[in-house]
């Protein structure tokens, strides 16, 4: 026993650093014991939360050498039991979900509320809850200059979160400060099958359970049956919500970047407009895959969103590689107008 509370002692830097990750994937490893086909949906679904694990592994590879030395010092002390109280609170969570009724209490209370999606509120409170662990975890391990490191895998968390619930309370195109930008997505990808060959129609719906949505109508002019496809469109599926976590993931990651304002600028614009493109690409795939007797549900759950967060998640790494080559690049340079400067 005392070998190991010394290899702990001896080790405890490197420990703190990789425990917030142990702490969310053992319930994260539970939850998909639990409810596996969750894990299988990007939209409603848990695979954010595989994300979420992959941006805090990704914070540590990048600033393992800057990240802070633990305030935890002593392992027999009082905020050392706070810090390990913490970290069985996610696991806790997942028991009191599901088998303690807090799932169904969340339930039940949406329901009396009148949410219309009331079904959906435990997942939305889940992630909310484990983005609000995350942060007191970082704190008290490494207090606030640890919460600015970790920030963006915990407001990556909590926006997921924040998003599911206006759903939930405001379905479909209720929520009009997210709706109002779907009309140009949704023209934008009517442009793009008008370029492949298809015909298409734009109308808008209104009523007081689905609010103002446009009803795109692709049809192919290419065969004798003329099959076509008509959907309505909500925010959610023109990925506003990926255009959301994009700005949060990349505003906050551009911050520590050690680059002009210009450059940061320039970044931010080149990363909106693929996220942009990308979001209309998705709803000319959906048409496509309906037009062709396709799994609509499982692209428009599933790799619809993936495509989006699979840039976001990725875009970060590419910055850092261009600023490598750009370095590489421009040092050569500099050394040769040294050179070529007279003595």
């Amino acid at each position: 026993m005392r070998n190991i509370l010394q290899v702990i002692k001896e080790h405890s830097s490197l420990l703190m650093k990789l425990l917030p990750i142990v702490a969310f994937a053992i319930p994260f490893l539970w939850l998909y014991f639990l409810d596996a086909a969750s894990f299988e949906l990007m939209w409603k679904g848990r695979t954010f939360q595989l994300f979420f694990i992959w941006l805090i592994s990704l914070e540590l590879i990048l600033g393992w050498e800057s990240l802070p030395a633990s305030n935890i010092r002593k392992l027999v002390s009082a905020r050392a039991f706070v810090f390990i109280v913490a970290m069985a609170l996610p696991t806790l969570y997942v028991a009191a979900s599901y088998y303690w009724g807090l799932n169904i209490a969340i339930t039940n209370w949406a329901t009396q509320s009148h949410i219309q999606w009331a079904g959906s509120m435990p997942l939305s409170t889940e992630y909310l809850v484990f983005a609000a662990l995350f942060c007191f975890m970082v704190y008290l391990s490494f207090g606030f200059k640890g919460l600015k490191d970790f920030s963006v895998p915990a407001f990556f968390l909590a926006i997921v979160g924040v998003l599911y619930t206006i759903d939930n309370v405001f379905p479909y195109g209720q929520f009009t400060p997210f709706q109002v930008f779907v009309p140009t997505t949704t023209a934008l990808a009517a442009t793009i099958l008008n370029l492949m060959g298809y015909t298409t129609s734009i109308d808008y719906g209104q009523n007081s359970l689905q609010g103002n949505m446009p009803f795109l109508t692709a049809t192919n002019p290419h065969t004798p049956v003329m099959p076509s496809t008509t959907f309505a469109i909500a925010w959610p599926c023109a990925g506003i919500e990926s255009f959301l976590i994009f700005t949060v993931v990349i505003l906050l990651f551009l911050k520590r970047m050690p680059i002009s304002w210009k450059r940061k600028i320039g970044y931010f614009v080149f990363g909106a407009a693929v996220t942009y493109i990308i979001n209309a690409l998705r709803i000319v795939n959906i048409f496509l895959i309906g037009m062709n007797g396709g799994n609509i549900d499982m692209f428009h759950f599933y790799y619809g969103p993936l495509y989006a967060v699979a840039w976001i998640v990725s875009y970060p790494l590419i910055i850092m590689l261009s600023q490598s080559v750009w370095h590489r690049i421009k040092k050569p340079n500099q050394q040769e107008t040294m050179k070529a400067r007279p003595a």
